[in-house]
């Protein structure tokens, strides 16, 4: 029965190796390509590099690219905590409370998942520069918060119906209050969820372009998306410099993802339960 079970099981890792190198053949060619110079991408791209070099990593190094991170983590790591905290006290009164708004209010948050971001980028850059926010990395947190927010709450509003009633009952019976409750009691349980939601939101808003590149103008302000366009010169493409800033960018997400990839489809998961 064994042998036969591990025959049955042939097709799902055929699957699973085909899925691996479709993903992960776009990674392995990225970080190669860091790897070779300009001449030898230019006449092998697609080849193992013959020669290493370090020489891209060094001109990335060299140049902003350290500003360029600092920045994006700063407007990554404080945008992702205000969105956690708001989705997470939102969503407490949405899955726990009886209240006559309660489904229409949820609804809405339903509602602000399917709006364009982009339709209003010209409403945020005219209030971003209104409030003097304009070209400063506190700008961009607004808008990447406000946008966070409903799926945010709507996954920690999910997997909070999950939790029994009873464990808050009894919270309630020892006398915590409400405030006690959620973060003494209930916030500590959302871990899957809150990995799920950081993670989700780190990576959007680490890799968000058109923001960025409205609400800033200046290279002191600029986050890595746009800083990869100083490897672009006016009649040539310093591609394996583009590599090499690619590869220490994703260095970050791929640390945490590996780090909470467990709880994050635990949370996932769980926000699906429910509809």
């Amino acid at each position: 029965m064994a042998f036969i079970k591990k025959i049955s099981n042939i097709p799902l890792y055929l699957l699973a190796i085909i899925l691996l190198i479709f993903t992960g053949l776009p990674y392995f060619l990225m970080v190669s390509s860091s790897f070779k110079s300009q001449f030898e991408f230019m006449t092998s791209p697609w080849s193992f590099p013959k020669n290493f070099t370090l020489d891209s990593y060094s001109a990335v190094l060299s140049s902003s690219f350290l500003r360029y991170f600092s920045n994006s983590l700063i407007v990554s790591t404080v945008s992702v905590v205000i969105v956690i905290v708001i989705s997470a006290m939102a969503s407490y009164p949405l899955a726990r409370m009886k209240f006559r708004l309660n489904r229409p209010v949820f609804i809405l948050f339903l509602i602000g998942m399917m709006i364009p971001i982009h339709t209003t980028l010209i409403p945020i850059y005219l209030l971003t520069i209104n409030i003097g926010l304009y070209d400063t990395i506190w700008g961009l947190i607004g808008p990447y918060v406000a946008f966070s927010i409903p799926v945010s709450v709507v996954i920690f509003t999910q997997f909070l119906q999950e939790i029994p009633m009873e464990l808050e009952e009894s919270a309630k019976i020892d006398g915590c209050g409400p405030f006690r409750l959620f973060w003494k009691i209930l916030f500590p349980l959302l871990k899957p969820a809150v990995a799920t939601v950081a993670i989700y939101n780190f990576i959007h808003i680490w890799n968000e372009f058109i923001f960025a590149l409205v609400l800033t103008n200046s290279k002191e302000n600029s986050t890595l998306p746009l800083g990869l366009r100083e490897f672009y010169g006016e009649f040539s493409v310093n591609v394996p410099g583009i590599m090499a800033a690619l590869t220490l960018g994703s260095l970050p997400l791929l640390l945490v993802y590996f780090v909470a990839q467990e709880k994050i489809v635990k949370g996932i998961a769980a926000g699906s339960v429910k509809g």
